[in-house]
């Protein structure tokens, strides 16, 4: 959808961190379109019609106000809830359709689970399920950046839950050490699943973590995109100005569930969940672009019609492709396949042919 995609001319921070209106409203097309996106998906994986789903609504701002400040040089390791960051990067709706399906259309051969998609070509890495294995790759792709004096930053990705895992304090002592230019991004959604973030740690905020590893920690309102602009183009100045890394705890909160297979009523109150959604970080662009009169209430209504028609049109599409061949299984570990599993190919296919497998 072309009102989605953001100029080309548009890539960075601008000096002084400011936001035309312009920028916004490029922004907030891909916020609207990203949260359009997650309520279908949600009813598409209660429909059985694709697998799994991992929802974003809430963060939109935190995602979006993050990738807008970096440059497409940058590499970003996220965990599996950065539908904003993909959309920002220019990954397509439809690219990302066809790995939720595990189509063969998908450029991932359905090998990774729903939600778990990386692009080479937007230096955009692959996500893992494992908690907080992203980090230590961000912060060993920023010592590369960092030996070959190459102007970039490594951003990595994940929420509160992370920073109680193993690679959350590896990653962060060793970027510590090598002063590495890394932006740690952590969006705190306030639950671990169903652990709250109070019971998580005694810290006073996740972002004075950093402290103990010898570089700034930062806290933001997730749902504010001019704070979270502002303070990721300041870590990356940081950072590729030799200063080494950043920790930017981004406070949101999760609308919906955890992921598909999680019932977010059983741990949470709806009074907490309406507070929240006061703040919705949709509604506070929204308004201000109307008050600023860069969009009107028909131009956000074209808008909204351009989203639905894109994303109905491209979920027919992507559902029209036909299932992946099965012997791709036998691709890619070698760049040309050796004897043996030429071998173990053919006689999976006549496995196959013979009914004896049923892919």
């Amino acid at each position: 959808m072309a009102k989605t995609a953001r100029p080309a001319s548009e890539a960075g921070p601008r000096p002084g961190h400011e936001l035309s209106n312009d920028r916004l409203l490029a922004m907030y097309r891909v916020m609207a379109f990203a949260r359009a996106i997650d309520e279908r998906c949600l009813s598409l994986q209660r429909q059985g019609r694709i697998g799994f789903y991992v929802p974003a609504s809430g963060q939109e701002a935190a995602q979006i106000g993050c990738a807008a400040a970096l440059t497409d040089d940058d590499w970003l390791f996220p965990a599996y809830r950065e539908l904003g960051l993909a959309l920002w990067r220019g990954v397509t709706f439809r690219t990302l359709m066809d790995q939720f399906l595990g189509t063969s259309a998908d450029r991932l051969k359905g090998r990774q689970m729903p939600n778990h998609y990386g692009y080479r070509e937007r230096n955009l890495v692959v996500a893992s399920s494992p908690i907080g294995t992203q980090i230590t790759h961000a912060v060993g792709a920023a010592m590369a950046m960092q030996r070959r004096r190459a102007p970039q930053v490594s951003a990595t990705f994940f929420g509160d839950g992370a920073t109680s895992s193993n690679d959350f304090h590896a990653g962060m002592n060793f970027a510590g050490v090598y002063r590495t230019p890394t932006i740690f991004f952590c969006q705190n959604n306030q639950w671990a699943i169903s652990l709250p973030r109070e019971r998580q740690t005694r810290s006073a905020t996740l972002a004075q973590k950093a402290e103990a590893y010898g570089f700034p920690g930062v806290v933001v309102d997730g749902t504010d995109i001019h704070a979270v602009f502002d303070a990721v183009a300041t870590a990356r100045e940081r950072a590729v100005a030799g200063e080494g890394p950043t920790l930017i705890e981004a406070q949101v909160y999760r609308f919906g569930p955890h992921s598909t297979s999680d019932d977010p009523h059983r741990y949470r109150s709806d009074a907490d969940l309406a507070e929240w959604k006061r703040r919705d970080p949709i509604l506070r662009l929204r308004e201000e672009l109307q008050n600023s009169g860069t969009l009107t209430e028909t131009g956000e209504s074209e808008l909204q019609d351009a989203i639905r028609r894109e994303i109905s049109e491209t979920i027919a599409a992507a559902e029209g492709a036909p299932p992946i061949d099965p012997a791709t299984l036998f691709d890619d570990t070698f760049a040309q396949r050796t004897p043996r599993l030429e071998e173990e190919r053919a006689e999976f296919e006549r496995l196959v042919r013979e009914g004896v497998i049923r892919p």
